[in-house]
């Protein structure tokens, strides 16, 4: 399998390089020879058919996956270069079913901030309130416990838990999948909210919607296969 290159303007410093990325599971290749920059501000649209490997392209870049070919530089330093949780913290994996602690979605929110990486930073109540009326939610919803959420709410709680931490780079892989129109709609909005507090920031979105690529990206990679 192979993949479109992605133009960029060569004005801008790149965010991320992904250079030669390859793939392989026991039949054999997933995709080969990626070549992928993300700029500052870039919203990039991942595309291609199921199965063509998109959520493995993530995760790949996420640095939760091996990489048998290839390189990836973030901040112009080599993925091999970087903490894990440091660098996970700063490009940003979202996946389709996202996994809670038990408890309500508030200690889900406040447990990130018990692992050792991020201990020096704290739990900041008043900003989560902020994203959640962009959600049309209210307070109450920090109450909810973990085991009752649905799994639109489990992917809003994951999204939450994940913005608090800064990240310069989102790996959005169908973020409003389970969610209903209205929860897409908000969701879509916090995102823009998040990139325009710093105009640094930028995400990729897997999204089989062609509205929402419509509103939310600005350019796309095309993943292909000839299976």
């Amino acid at each position: 399998m192979n993949a479109a290159t992605v133009d960029s303007d060569s004005g801008r410093s790149p965010l991320l390089v992904v250079e030669n990325l390859g793939r392989r599971l026991q039949q054999g290749w997933i995709w080969q020879n990626i070549q992928l920059r993300l700029d500052a501000g870039d919203r990039l649209a991942i595309m291609g058919p199921s199965g063509v490997g998109k959520s493995l392209l993530l995760r790949a870049i996420a640095g939760l996956d091996p990489i048998q070919a290839g390189h990836i530089h973030f901040l112009g330093k080599s993925l091999s270069d970087w903490s894990m949780p440091r660098y996970r913290s700063q490009v940003l994996y979202l996946h389709q079913r996202p996994a809670l602690w038990e408890g309500s979605v508030e200690a889900n929110l406040q447990q990130v901030f018990q692992l050792h990486h991020h201990r020096r930073r704290g739990y900041q109540r008043q900003r989560i309130l902020q994203y959640l009326r962009l959600l049309n939610r209210d307070e109450t919803f920090l109450d909810r416990p973990s085991s009752m959420l649905s799994g639109g709410e489990r992917q809003i709680t994951a999204f939450l838990r994940g913005l608090q931490l800064d990240p310069m780079i989102l790996l959005l892989d169908e973020p409003t999948a389970s969610l209903d129109p209205e929860s897409t709609a908000s969701l879509e909005t916090l995102v823009q909210n998040w990139q325009a507090d710093n105009p640094q920031r930028a995400y990729l979105w897997v999204s089989h919607d062609a509205e929402q690529r419509q509103r939310m990206t600005q350019r796309a990679f095309q993943l292909r296969g000839d299976r």
